[in-house]
């Protein structure tokens, strides 16, 4: 056995304390790789974790959620504070249904009294296509009616005959018939023939006013609502466009979404009176020439009475010098 120097021992103790010195450098340098060896299976079973990332996604949103409502939270606390706002809203969001206003819609919607005017208007209206379609019977038919007596007498020569042409008709040829007959009855036996025929014409006035003041009935009505419809029709925007000041006053705001449905419907009831009062307008004109057409009828029947009863006083008068001359 070989016995080792000096040297050789010091040399081997210090490569000994190198080793010992270097193993716990080692040690904790060797962990080190072991990031990349735990990170491979983690790549290799990504594919399976494919759903991980919708909890990931889920989280930002559910994190932003409370920043997108806190703004709301913030806005809507004014409104809650302030009760004027709030109704303001209120009366804002409202309004989009409100768009698309029928008359219907706004009548049901407008004020009572706007309500009445609305009613009372329309009752005008019908009144005058009543009167129109009433009217426009009685004239055409009295006209007609008068035409033809007229055409049946004027081949007769005296009033007995005259009445005999026309039989027990009532109208106003008739009527001035039956006057002349009682007039030359009533002054048989005076001379002066001028008397007679005055007071026949005096009767024959009165037939013809009687006459136009009956065939005139229903056209005072027709001047009335002509005449007065747009007034009222406008007292009653006066009084919707009144409440809807009312109502800006106490919104406390003067969006025209909110102020148009109340002004729309006030200004509803002045379109109706227009359409009331337009018509009638229109229609009375219109019966005043029937009716000045008709009155002129009336007259040349009175005339054709008088006629019939000048002659009926000459030839009683002729056969008076005849019977003298004998």
């Amino acid at each position: 056995m070989k016995i080792m120097s000096p040297q050789a021992s010091l040399a081997a103790a210090v490569m000994l304390a190198a080793a010992w010195l270097a193993s716990p450098v080692s040690a904790q340098t060797q962990p080190a790789p072991a990031p990349p060896a735990q990170a491979q299976p983690a790549q290799v079973q990504s594919p399976p974790a494919s759903p991980a990332p919708a909890p990931l996604a889920a989280a930002p949103a559910a994190s932003t959620a409370p920043a997108a409502t806190a703004p709301s939270a913030q806005t809507a606390s004014p409104a809650a504070t302030n009760p004027a706002a709030a109704k303001a809203e209120a009366v804002t969001v409202g309004v989009p249904g409100m768009k698309e206003l029928s008359p219907w819609v706004m009548f049901m919607s407008a004020d009572v009294v706007v309500k009445a005017v609305m009613i009372g208007l329309a009752f005008a209206s019908l009144m005058t296509w009543t009167v129109f379609i009433a009217k426009s019977i009685e004239l055409s038919a009295a006209s007609s009616r008068l035409r033809s007596a007229l055409k049946k007498i004027s081949e007769a020569r005296s009033l007995a005959e005259a009445q005999m042409a026309l039989g027990a008709k009532q109208g106003v040829l008739p009527s001035f018939l039956a006057a002349a007959l009682r007039e030359a009855r009533m002054s048989a036996g005076l001379s002066s023939d001028a008397g007679i025929k005055e007071r026949a014409a005096s009767s024959f006035s009165e037939i013809v006013r009687a006459e136009a003041r009956r065939i005139r009935i229903g056209m005072g009505v027709l001047a009335s609502i002509g005449s007065t419809s747009p007034f009222v029709g406008l007292f009653g925007t006066v009084w919707g466009i009144m409440n809807s000041f009312i109502g800006i006053s106490k919104s406390q705001t003067t969006n025209l979404a909110v102020v148009a449905p109340g002004i729309a419907e006030a200004l509803l009831a002045t379109a109706i009176g227009l359409v009331a009062a337009i018509p009638a307008v229109i229609i009375y004109n219109h019966f005043s020439r029937m009716t000045k057409s008709y009155l002129e009828l009336v007259s040349r029947a009175s005339g054709a009475a008088g006629r019939l009863l000048s002659r009926d006083l000459d030839r009683s008068h002729g056969s008076v010098h005849s019977r003298a001359a004998e």
